[in-house]
């Protein structure tokens, strides 16, 4: 047999089936250089993160999306505005005319001004007749010394006559005592014939002027006695008559003192209430508050009436503080802390990120967590407030207040393989304190 003969297989089928192929070789190599490279990839570091959705805010209350509000009741005469449009602080966004029946009057301030005047006039009237009446009490206080003095003077007169009377009456006793002992050694001795009745007679003359000068003295001591009840008598009644018209003087004073008050405090009521009308027409023009955008009119037509308080426009205050209002779960809160890193995306900002590996994502901008509520939110999720992170890239100025975003919260770094295994057990991320920011350089 000829052992260079060439045989033939490629009309063989069974050939064709059991012949080696160079592809399934390829695929072999190729699988394992994928699970070499998967093997490799899975002691890269990953970093944990929290994910959640939120909106783009301010981080300062008063510049926040707000409405104003109309503090007085009215009726919309004009609007200065048109939605969209951005204002300056004071600018006027709309004129409302008053519908209360009380301040109609075109010329309610001047008539209050006037009422003012003549309260001013009655309260300087007031002053005068308290400055009056104190001069009457001066007076009557002087009057009232003069006459003192004038019946104190009297009464020591009175005092001295008296004692005057009481001298003069007792030397016409003696005089009595010793005319009357006279005449009786008279009569003795007429008796005896040792005198003459010309001589009695004498005696008896002096003794009866004795007699009448002692009931002379005794008169004009009880008239000297009575003139000193008198002059003090006098004297009470000049004291009593004086109290009684300064206690009257200073009544009056003191009910004009209290009408003076009275006007004093009308002045003060009718100056508070100028003030009022004064503020209240300033009302009718409703102004911007700050720097804003003019959102959406909530009362649009003219003619119209507001109460008082109702919302007449929303505004967005211009403000270049903003930043994302984000909603994390509750597992979640207790990895939340002050000062922790964010990474944002924003809505209709191109972005390319990777949520473990942070470092190589295109788009996304860094934050800092400033505020966690402690209360959990209506949707059952507690609202974090993230501001910018001034280290990191700044956010683009074309976002808007109230647009979408999507934040992470960066937390350890951990291999792929335990990031893995961590998941499919539902074991929580790594837990780790952030260090608070010190208050005194802001970083």
């Amino acid at each position: 047999m000829n052992e260079n003969i060439h045989i033939s297989v490629r009309h063989l089928k069974s050939f064709e089936k059991i012949a080696e192929r160079k592809t399934s070789q390829q695929v072999t190599r190729w699988l394992a250089a994928m699970f070499f490279f998967f093997f490799i990839l899975l002691f890269f570091p990953w970093t944990q993160n929290i994910q959640s959705n939120g909106i783009v805010t301010a981080i300062n209350p008063g510049a926040r999306p707000q409405t104003i509000h109309s503090t007085i009741a009215g009726r919309i005469e004009k609007w200065h505005v048109q939605e969209g449009q951005a204002v300056k602080a004071g600018d006027t966004i709309a004129f409302i005319s008053e519908i209360k029946d009380q301040f109609f009057d075109p010329q309610l301030i001047e008539r209050a001004h006037e009422q003012m005047k003549a309260k001013e006039a009655t309260v300087i009237s007031y002053q005068e007749k308290v400055q009056a009446l104190e001069r009457q009490i001066a007076a009557l206080d002087e009057n009232l010394r003069l006459k003192i003095s004038q019946m104190e003077n009297r009464v020591i007169q009175a005092t001295v006559k008296v004692e005057s009377d009481s001298i003069e009456l007792q030397a016409a006793l003696t005089n009595f005592e010793i005319a009357d002992k006279q005449f009786k050694r008279q009569q003795e001795l007429f008796q005896q014939g040792l005198v003459s009745l010309t001589q009695l007679e004498q005696r008896e003359l002096r003794f009866q002027e004795a007699v009448a000068k002692r009931i002379s003295a005794e008169n004009r001591l009880i008239s000297s006695r009575n003139d000193l009840i008198n002059a003090r008598i006098e004297l009470n009644s000049i004291r009593a008559e004086f109290s009684d018209k300064i206690a009257k003087a200073r009544s009056d004073r003191a009910s004009s003192l209290s009408e003076q008050l009275e006007a004093e405090a009308g002045v003060i009521r009718l100056r508070n209430q100028i003030a009022n009308f004064t503020v209240r027409f300033g009302f009718y023009y409703i102004t911007a508050p700050q720097d804003c955008y003019i959102n959406k009119v909530l009362v649009s037509g003219v003619g119209e009436t507001v109460k008082e308080g109702q919302p007449i426009v929303g505004i967005t205050p211009l403000t270049e503080d903003l930043g994302v209002e984000l909603f994390v779960r509750p597992m979640d809160l207790p990895l939340i802390k002050k000062g922790g890193k964010v990474r944002l995306l924003f809505d209709g900002w191109p972005a390319f990120f990777f949520s473990g590996w942070p470092g190589i994502s295109f788009g996304t901008y860094g934050g800092v967590i400033v505020a966690a509520e402690q209360n959990i939110s209506p949707n059952g999720k507690y609202r974090i407030l993230v501001g910018p992170d001034k280290d990191d890239e700044p956010w683009p100025l074309i976002i808007r207040m109230g647009s979408g975003a999507f934040g992470m919260s960066l937390l350890n770094n951990v291999p792929v393989w335990y990031e893995i295994w961590r998941q499919i057990n539902g074991f929580p991320p790594e837990y780790y304190i952030v260090e608070e920011m010190d208050k005194t350089s802001g970083k």
